[in-house]
């Protein structure tokens, strides 16, 4: 049977890190309610969303350019720009997901949107990685991006994890699955593949 860590009481969105290339932006990790609170992502200057959990989708759209039908959902523009990562938060995630995580990160930290009408969301604010709880898929995402883009201030992954867990208010009782031990193996074999893609390409 399973052991559950203690759920403590924290802030729905911690900042953890500032000063991410190429704009110095801030990186946020937040849960289900931080990442659905429109009014505080605009006080933080969170303009893009990364959801790291499947099974969990928060509908933005402000602006919609196709109403709901009876057979349709709406679509149209959202009050921020939302990349979607559906991890597991335990056992089941194929092999490269984590390190599809990293690059969708990457990409949505260096992305450039052009000038048109279709792009209204351009502005490169603050980036907020959330899941559900903000505990354990999106605080190993996250540790993996900073230990490879700042290696400077994070050598070892431990030095990451070590800082989220300070910055997200993460208690001793609760590290065991924080992130949880799968997807922290995760992590640590999509720092080898980026590692040698980096070789490859001269980076």
């Amino acid at each position: 049977m399973a052991i559950e860590a203690p759920v403590h009481d924290r802030p729905s969105i911690s900042l953890i890190a500032e000063g991410l290339p190429p704009y110095a932006a801030k990186l946020f990790i937040g849960d289900t309610d931080g990442a659905r609170n429109v009014a505080l992502l605009r006080r933080l200057g969170i303009s893009t969303v990364v959801n790291c959990a499947v099974n969990l989708d928060i509908n933005y759209v402000t602006e919609p350019s196709a109403p709901a039908t009876d057979e349709l959902c709406a679509a149209g523009t959202g009050a921020v720009r939302v990349y979607k990562l559906g991890l597991v938060d335990g056992d089941g995630n194929p092999e490269t997901m984590m390190l599809a995580g990293y690059y969708l990160l990457h990409g949505a930290m260096f992305q450039e949107l052009p000038e048109k009408t279709s792009y209204p969301r351009r502005e490169r604010g603050n980036v907020l990685v959330h899941c559900r709880g903000g505990r354990s898929r999106s605080v190993a995402l996250v540790a993996l991006y900073l230990h490879m883009q700042l290696p400077d201030r994070f050598p070892a992954l431990e030095d990451a994890l070590a800082h989220i867990r300070h910055h997200r208010e993460l208690q001793p009782d609760e590290w065991f699955e924080t992130p949880k031990p799968m997807l922290l193996d995760a992590v640590k074999r999509a720092a080898g593949w980026i590692r040698r893609i980096q070789e490859t390409d001269g980076a």
